[in-house]
């Protein structure tokens, strides 16, 4: 049986990248046409072992980054000015958008609006603790004071 390498995904024989056996048949006729595998070559095998590791280089560094990124926004103490009442009641709200506004401008570093996790909008004068989604599974809490604006 000949090997193929995977060009994309494959639901019945695996991910992209792997050298698996199969049919010269349905290699020929199902696989190759349809640009999901290519014959599996002693150089092609090797250039799939350089790209698979390429990309796992890459998300090891992406998550240091987001680490990096995450130590740095838990230093961070972010202050939003709001027009507030005498009871300290806000006469808007600090929203997700506000907070991801307010850690661009602090620190040069662009979140998501939908990764910052707050259960309601900020209606209050005060401190509060904001959990941010950095990455897939690394998340920072920045320390948001919001103050009334004069």
């Amino acid at each position: 049986m000949p090997q193929a390498i995977l060009l994309q995904d494959v639901e019945s024989l695996g991910e992209k990248g792997t050298v698996v056996e199969v049919s010269s048949g349905y290699l020929r006729n199902f696989l190759m046409p349809r640009r999901l595998a290519e014959v599996a070559t002693k150089g092609s095998i090797e250039a799939a072992a350089r790209r698979r590791a390429a990309v796992e280089r890459e998300a090891r560094e992406a998550v240091d980054r987001a680490r990096e990124t995450a130590e740095t926004l838990g230093k961070t103490v972010l202050t939003i000015p709001q027009q507030a009442g005498d009871d300290g009641r806000l006469f808007g709200s600090v929203t997700t958008q506000d907070i991801a506004d307010a850690i661009r401008d602090a620190r040069g570093i662009k979140i998501d609006k939908r990764k910052v996790a707050l259960d309601d909008p900020i209606k209050t004068v005060g401190t509060h603790m904001v959990t941010v989604e950095v990455a897939e599974g690394v998340t920072a809490t920045v320390k948001t004071m919001v103050v009334a604006a004069s």
